[in-house]
């Protein structure tokens, strides 16, 4: 049987700080499977892990959360960082944990990682379910190369964030503090494991086709029109208004989406960045997004208020506490930072939201720049602006 707690600190100490979240965690049993663990960039996080790694040896995997976590008790923050931890204990379980750090083929690194949790966890068969943490950059590629080594099993996860999108995230497993990479966990168990990933936005009536891209990530032109010029048409603003990082701001409740092939998923695709007019590497009014987009397919723009955006944590997480067909121990959640930037001092309603839902079963909440799952039938994907709420069964 699977059993689950959470432990949190803001001490100023960053030793401390695994110390105390780790001892709370751990506090009604020993034998722990594996530490989730969510940080701050501000805190010295390999003092961090030696603190959790005072308190038990199981493994550790996490990364930075953008500007604070949710738990239990609440929204957890401070000034000098914070840390969180969720513990697993279930003698039926075997975790296989693996990282390597970014090189020049991230599909090749993502078998090598899916290879060496393999390893890690003394078998030579594909896991149940497994955990992704990346860097936000090459997330569909490193999701590539590991389902290469162990096919289509079902996948959870987000991207490690900073407070400021200036780069300064972390990826953490066991000892090793990576800024850019990627990092796995490995399941093997009998205990129902279930996601839900949604964006829960509104679909609109704009809807392009997407005629030229450059390097995946930049979207040049949408019905043969600058991307940015039709963006800004379809959301009755001004495309000087969306240069630089205002887009990223302003796309947070009207963000644009791709469809999966059966429909059943509606993956969000975030405007990060408008680029300006004669640069040496886009062209003229392009949007830089958060995740890969394709030529010759449609782009829809979505929609959403705040009012949406907070309840829509409630309701995702009913929504899989309701499909669970056993009795949920531990929820793992991931909530863009994006969203929470949206949501601003409203966070607390989030947590109210969590925590009438989650319904006494432990959770911890991060905020990341990217989020990975599938729905129903879908394949794994990576999106963002996206909710990836994840449930553990006690058996």
């Amino acid at each position: 049987m699977l059993r689950s707690k959470v432990g949190y600190s803001i001490n100023p100490d960053s030793f401390m700080v695994g110390v105390e979240s780790a001892k709370e965690s751990t506090k009604d049993f020993s034998n722990v499977k594996l530490n989730f663990l969510f940080t701050s960039v501000k805190n010295d996080i390999k003092k961090v892990v030696k603190g959790i790694q005072s308190t038990n040896n199981a493994p550790i995997i996490g990364c930075t959360s953008s500007g604070g976590i949710i738990v239990p008790d609440g929204f957890i923050t401070s000034e000098n960082g914070f840390g969180g931890v969720l513990s697993f204990n279930d003698p039926n379980m075997t975790v296989g944990v693996a990282c390597h750090e970014a090189g020049r083929d991230a599909r090749t690194i993502g078998r090598k990682v899916a290879i060496e949790a393999v390893e890690n966890a003394k078998t030579t068969r594909a896991p149940a379910y497994f955990y992704m943490i990346a860097s936000p950059k090459e997330e569909e590629e490193y999701l590539m190369g590991i389902q290469d080594v162990i096919g289509r099993v079902p996948v959870f996860g987000g991207s490690a964030a900073d407070d400021t999108v200036e780069g300064n995230w972390k990826i953490i497993c066991n000892e090793k503090v990576i800024s850019d990479g990627v990092a796995v966990a490995f399941f093997y168990t009998d205990n129902e494991i279930l996601t839900s990933f949604t964006g829960a936005y509104k679909e609109t009536e704009n809807i392009g086709l997407i005629t030229d891209v450059k390097d995946k990530r930049t979207l040049v032109t949408i019905d043969g029109v600058s991307a940015l010029k039709k963006y800004a048409h379809w959301i009755n603003v001004s495309p000087n208004s969306l240069k630089n990082q205002n887009l990223l701001v302003a796309s947070i409740t009207k963000p644009l989406g791709i469809k999966d092939p059966l429909g059943n998923l509606t993956v969000i695709r975030h405007p990060m960045f408008g680029n300006d007019q004669g640069t040496k590497t886009t062209s003229d009014d392009t949007i830089t997004l958060g995740n890969n987009i394709v030529k010759g397919t449609a782009i829809i723009q979505l929609e959403a208020t705040v009012d949406d955006l907070i309840n829509s944590t409630g309701i995702t997480l009913k929504t899989l506490r309701k499909k669970m067909f056993v009795t949920p121990a531990a929820y793992i959640l991931f909530h863009c930072g994006g969203r929470k930037l949206g949501i601003g001092n409203r966070i607390d309603e989030v947590h109210k939201q969590l925590l009438k839902e989650s319904k006494g079963v432990p959770f911890i909440t991060a905020f990341t720049f990217g989020e990975y799952g599938y729905h129903e039938h879908s394949s794994n994907i990576c999106g963002g602006l996206m909710l990836s709420f994840t449930s553990f069964g006690k058996n």
